[in-house]
This record gives structure tokens, sequence and C-alpha cells, in this order.
């Protein structure tokens, strides 16, 4: 899909699939250059870090396993519960591993913050985050981040990965959407 596709839905491109593919090119020789020689597992938060997870791995030159995993912190409809559930675990023992969560998103950093406690318990070498987009100004915990693509508005954005109704994931490109999309 690109722009055109979408007609009216798109209010406006925010990043184009250039800019997400070459800022990943940036962070993937990083990244082999902090873990040359080291045993890397690559940890993806389902569903939104599946583009961000398969265009990084693709990009890095060293060897790495991939592992998945999918939490929640919403009830029903869009308030968050408090409660971070696990949907699905890891398959991967993380003791004595270095683990890299692949984020696609980061907003309020809560569930993250939950996630990197909950992973660290499990007594891996390291746990660094990386994340293709985060929203400062959503932020309400600190969460370090290693490696950040893109730091943008504090909008409600499509595309990479990130839905809205769990349309528009398969988007090459990060963008808004028209208001009479979702009723504003």
């Amino acid at each position: 899909m690109d722009p055109a596709d979408m007609g009216d839905d798109l209010e406006r491109v925010l990043l184009s699939e250039e800019q997400l593919h070459q800022r990943l090119d940036e962070i993937a020789a990083q990244i082999d250059a902090d873990y040359a020689g080291k045993d890397l597992l690559l940890v993806g938060v389902l569903k939104g870090a599946v583009m961000v997870m398969a265009d990084l791995a693709r990009r890095l030159h060293s060897t790495v396993q991939m592992d998945w995993m999918a939490v929640s912190s919403y009830g029903s409809g869009t308030k968050s519960s408090g409660v971070v559930r696990i949907l699905k675990d890891l398959d991967a023992d993380l003791t004595g591993r270095h683990v890299l969560i692949v984020e696609d998103i980061i907003d309020s950093g809560l569930t993250l913050s939950w996630l990197l406690s909950n992973l660290r318990s499990r007594g891996p070498a390291t746990v660094e985050i990386a994340t293709m987009l985060r929203k400062p100004e959503a932020s309400k915990v600190d969460v370090d981040v290693r490696y950040v693509g893109f730091d943008i508005p504090n909008e409600f954005v499509v595309g990479y990965g990130l839905d809205y109704a769990e349309k528009y994931r398969n988007l090459p490109f990060v963008g808004t959407l028209a208001p009479h999309v979702y009723g504003a």
C-alpha cells in the first residue's frame, strides 16, 4: 500500500518508508557493533512489533534468535485496567542471554516497564530495548531505551505495525488518520 491507496482516510504521512528503512539500517549497525560476539535474543512484542522485528533482524550481520511475547494492560475498551497480562510467553530460556526487546512504539511506558522487570527477573545477562517510535510527551514512567528510531509527537499513528481497529498495520509508512475514520 502507498499513501494514495488510503484515499481520504490518511491525514498525513509522518514518516516515509525510506525514512524508516534508513533509520533501521543505522540501528542495526549499532546493534551489530554493541553485540559483536554475543548471543543475542530479539524479543518482539506482538502484534505491533512484527514489521520492525522482521526488518531489523534482516539488517543484522550476525545470527540472532527471535522469540515473541504478547502482553496486554487493557481490559475491555481503551482504558487500561492497570493489570498487565501475559497473553503469549516466551519459548526461550533467558538465563545468561543478551535480550533485546523490540517494540513498535513506546507511549506511556507503563506496560514496557512491567515487561522489563519481568524479563530481568528471569536471569538474563542483559536486557535492553529498541523501539521504532517513542512519544516523549506521553511518558508516565522513565524507561531507559537503548535504541530509538524516532521521537514523535503525542498523536495517534498507524502503519508499520501500528493499527486502528486491527487495520492499517500493513502500511509501509507511519501516518495519521483523518478524524472521520475514528469518529473524532
